[in-house]
């Protein structure tokens, strides 16, 4: 059995290193680092794939959530909604532009955050939603962009573990996560569904206006070198990078359904344990299982984790400690939060792996070792 991996990108990277290899010699024989074609390349076939008008590449996930929030001017002390139950990144940048966090609850069921309580905390400073497609599985955005509409406020999509996820709205017409709102911010970390060999991000949105200030802020706020008309950052997809990614985006359909698959066997194995939740499967949403995420109860969750790192199965904790509850917020009030639901999960997730590579008898030894233990470690 091969071993076992969070993420198997040694394997995977195996199924297309001539491709790879050849993209990144031409980028050496021409030296064309930054701004190459395969930068403009990569932009194109994914704004044609998520069917968007505009995709602006960048350096990482954060810039893209940082520089969609200071293209919509939003100024500090302007409030801006997003759950606490994510990572870091979605919330970090809201606080490095001096904007006013302010943290809401999830669904316990989906991860995502809770419409109702987005309703709920706006204020006459609410400028903008901030929606997290946790783990893999869409956020209710039909909700979200009815109540956005309705409150006049802007909608960033954090569409960094979601990449390639559909969503149907009411109607039936279908879109892909991260174009639904004003703007959309995803990440290439290796890691992610559709991950780079470093960093690199990118930013989606419909609005040419909008678009071409992204661009811009991306780029030191200049439309023409040495010209700078707004106050911007430098924030590149380097041209390796985009190499890499153009040979992973035509086979994206194929890695989620793979890391579906996946997720069938895991639900299959769990269902007859009561002490496992598995991941809720929301209908108006194609969840891409960045995260294989289980809900425990009567579990020792901690004694699990190290249970399977003993096994040589890795396992993580997303999130151990919500944002609100975090130290750098302490200033923006964290502290003021009470999320029971967040602070409930925290103490309850734990994901197994999930990627494109895992095969049958890693599964099988996986699942093997977690009912095992939860069999035998049930508390009274």
């Amino acid at each position: 059995m091969h071993p076992i991996e969070m993420v198997d990108l040694k394997r995977q990277y195996a199924k297309i290193k001539t491709e790879v290899d050849t993209g990144l010699q031409e980028v050496l024989n021409t030296a064309s680092f930054i701004g190459g074609k395969a930068v403009t390349e990569f932009a194109a076939q994914l704004a044609s794939y998520l069917n968007i008008s505009h995709v602006v590449p960048c350096a990482n996930g954060t810039d893209a959530l940082q520089i969609a929030m200071m293209a919509l001017d939003l100024q500090p002390g302007d409030e801006v909604i997003t759950p606490s139950f994510t990572y870091v990144a979605t919330t970090e940048v809201i606080a490095l532009l001096r904007l006013q966090p302010v943290f809401v609850e999830v669904d316990p069921k989906t991860f995502c955050i809770d419409p109702a309580a987005i309703e709920k905390a706006i204020t006459p400073k609410t400028k903008a939603i901030v929606p997290v497609h946790l783990y893999g599985q869409p956020a209710p955005m039909e909700e979200i962009l009815a109540i956005a509409k309705k409150y006049n406020l802007y909608v960033i999509e954090d569409n960094a573990q979601a990449i390639g996820a559909d969503y149907t709205f009411s109607d039936g017409r279908i879109a892909k996560t991260g174009t639904l709102g004003t703007i959309g911010c995803t990440s290439f970390f290796p890691s992610k569904n559709l991950g780079c060999y470093g960093d690199g991000g990118a930013i989606f949105t419909n609005d040419e206006t909008l678009a071409n200030r992204l661009k811009m802020i991306a780029n030191h706020g200049q439309s023409k070198r040495y010209y700078h008309d707004l106050v911007g950052c430098n924030s590149r997809l380097d041209t390796m990078q985009a190499v890499v990614l153009l040979a992973k985006l035509k086979r994206l359909d194929e890695y989620n359904n793979a890391r579906r698959k996946a997720a069938d066997y895991y639900d299959q194995a769990f269902k007859n344990e009561p002490a496992i939740t598995t991941p809720f499967r929301a209908n108006y949403g194609k969840h891409v299982f960045h995260q294989y995420t289980l809900l425990l109860e009567g579990v020792d969750r901690d004694g699990l984790n190290a249970y399977l790192a003993e096994q040589k199965i890795p396992s993580m904790i997303y999130y151990p400690v919500p944002a609100h509850r975090q130290q750098m917020f302490a200033a923006f009030g964290g502290n003021k939060f009470t999320l029971e639901t967040t602070d409930w999960l925290t103490e309850r997730v734990i994901s197994l792996p999930i990627h494109t590579e895992l095969d049958q008898d890693q599964l099988e030894y996986i699942t093997k070792h977690v009912l095992t233990y939860i069999q035998e470690n049930k508390k009274a």
